[in-house]
């Protein structure tokens, strides 16, 4: 399974996101020094889930980043993430 899939399986299952965007951006950063070259290590995330009703910017990323925790860090490099819950500005 792919590095994306593997994130998209996770958050659909953990947060039961009403919209989800994973976007690789990995060949925007092809022959940078610190990029590993798989071209799976740089994503975009936009997430909207009532998970994060109440909660923090700081805490939604930490939500992520913990269900995420086998890839960011690891297989991927770098994580551009937006997290909303349902009716906020950019959901």
């Amino acid at each position: 399974m792919s590095v994306e899939a593997a994130m998209r399986e996770k958050l659909m299952v953990e947060l039961r996101p009403t919209r989800l965007d994973v976007i690789n951006e990995s060949e925007l950063h092809a022959g940078h020094r610190s990029s590993p070259g798989t071209g799976e290590s740089h994503f975009r995330i936009l997430i909207v889930s009532e998970a994060f009703a109440g909660k923090s910017r700081v805490e939604r990323h930490r939500m992520v980043n913990n269900v995420l925790s086998a890839e960011v860090g690891k297989k991927v490099h770098a994580l551009a993430l937006n997290a909303y819950a349902p009716g906020e500005n950019g959901a």
